[in-house]
């Protein structure tokens, strides 16, 4: 989500909730558990486009059909590092024509953990003498940087920063790859984590989860399961997933690199995958099914996969989306439980949970 969606109207929590209620009231949902952020230093992630005027460089956005940018003074719902770190840098940007020269964007990536990335992106190639002045830079900040232009990207370090998250007293370390999608507020990622925790606890059977990215939810929940397959389509997440697991000591996950979709032909037998060659998938006992979709929803393959499970927990992005889907699986299963996450405070986003029930006989 872009960061100028926050300049949008005001949208009060309270709203967003009477919404998602209106949409699934159809459905009889059970009361809703909200859970709000702070409004203010929440966000983990930013990008700003770099605007060159009477010499200077400033921080800058668009408004919504609005060709000029405007400056960026201050950033109040960013994170304290992101805070602390953007007037050293636009600083240090401004007294080094090498750091300035064709800089059009700079994206910042922090963590709870205290740990940054940075990424400033150029118009033109970087070479030796750019990384002369980066280097110094990358020290006197104490984060990592990155020099992007096209075709071209340089790392100084690392690509990467460690988050630590803390879930029902537990830590769990993640590896955020710069340029891949993390959860942009941490405080209620920890709060998402916990609600899915909760309403996995004590079951029984495998774990099939679909859209799992970096291992976000994966790490959490795999205790709750005795086995877990997971799915992505993204080489960086996978390989961030895999090393996450290592790290948090998650032994009994099995990632695949593949959609949704195909793994719902392989599942119902349409064709078979080289890449499941070494998996059997007739030894796993499914009882429950996680899916993260984009917000786009489910694709029908993925709907008709998710009428066989005896439990469906739904993690949303778009309540549109989330109340189409829902309708449809009504015919099998029931909402068990509901949760909305104020993700992005102010803004009409809504990020939302639901557990699912299979329904004793078909509705």
């Amino acid at each position: 989500m872009p960061v100028t969606d926050t300049l949008l109207a005001s949208t009060s929590f309270a709203d967003k909730i009477a919404a998602l209620n209106s949409q699934l009231g159809a459905l009889n949902p059970p009361p809703l558990t909200a859970f709000d952020s702070p409004p203010e230093g929440y966000r983990m992630r930013a990008e700003f486009r770099i605007w060159h005027e009477h010499g200077r460089a400033h921080y800058a956005m668009h408004r919504p059909g609005e060709k000029r940018p405007y400056v960026i003074e201050h950033f109040p719902i960013g994170y304290s590092l992101i805070q602390t770190l953007m007037p050293p840098l636009l600083a240090a940007v401004n007294a080094e024509l090498l750091l300035a020269r064709k800089l059009f964007a700079v994206e910042f990536l922090t963590g709870l953990s205290g740990d940054a990335l940075i990424t400033l992106l150029y118009h033109r190639p970087l070479g030796d003498d750019w990384l002369a002045v980066a280097k110094p830079l990358e020290a006197a900040l104490g984060a990592a940087i990155i020099g992007r232009s096209r075709k071209q990207r340089m790392v100084l370090s690392r690509d990467s920063i460690t988050e630590q998250l803390t879930v029902d007293g537990r830590h769990f370390y993640q590896q955020q790859v710069e340029n891949s999608f993390t959860q942009p507020n941490a405080l209620i990622n920890q709060k998402m984590l916990g609600w899915a925790a909760e309403q996995t606890a004590g079951s029984r059977g495998d774990l099939l989860e679909l859209y799992c990215g970096n291992g976000n939810f994966t790490s959490v929940l795999a205790a709750n399961f005795n086995r877990v397959l997971a799915t992505e389509i993204s080489k960086t997440s996978v390989r961030s997933a895999e090393h996450n697991f290592a790290q948090n000591g998650v032994d009994n996950v099995t990632v695949v690199r593949m959609s949704s979709e195909e793994l719902s032909e392989a599942l119902s037998g349409v064709r078979p995958f080289r890449r499941l060659a070494a998996i059997d998938l007739a030894s796993y006992q499914f009882n429950t099914l996680l899916v993260d979709p984009p917000r786009a929803g489910l694709d029908p393959a993925t709907l008709a996969l998710a009428a066989g499970f005896n439990k469906i927990l739904y993690i949303s992005c778009n309540p549109e989306t989330l109340a189409r889907d829902l309708q449809i699986l009504d015919k099998t299963h029931r909402i068990a439980s509901l949760a909305a996450f104020d993700q992005f405070p102010g803004t009409a986003h809504l990020e939302s949970g639901a557990l699912l029930t299979k329904r004793k006989t078909a509705a």
